[in-house]
C-alpha cells in the first residue's frame, strides 16, 4: 500500500471526540463537562468546557501544532546547564 494512499472517512464532517469529565459546571450547574483540544489565538489548548453554555472550567497549554507531536518537542529543555 502507498503512504500518497488514504481511505476517504464516512463521517461527512471531521468529529472530535470529547473526554466526559466529572462535576458541576461553574457557571450554569450542568453536569455536562468535556474535556478536548481547540485552537485560538494563542495556539493549542486543552481545555474543559461546559457543553450546556460552553464556559471554560480548564485551560492548559498544549502542543505547539495540536495533533502532530514533533520529536524535539519531547526532549527535555535545560536552560540552566547551558555552557558559558
Amino acid at each position: 500500500m502507498s503512504n500518497f494512499v488514504y481511505q476517504r472517512p464516512d463521517d461527512l464532517y471531521p468529529v472530535q471526540e470529547k473526554e466526559p469529565v466529572s462535576g458541576a459546571c461553574s457557571a450554569c450547574g450542568t453536569e455536562e463537562l468535556a474535556r478536548y483540544p481547540v485552537l485560538s489565538e494563542g495556539g493549542w489548548f486543552m481545555v474543559v468546557k461546559c457543553q450546556a453554555c460552553l464556559h471554560s472550567e480548564s485551560r492548559e497549554k498544549w502542543h505547539r501544532l495540536g495533533h502532530i507531536v514533533l520529536h524535539t518537542d519531547t526532549i527535555p529543555h535545560h536552560d540552566d546547564e547551558r555552557p558559558e
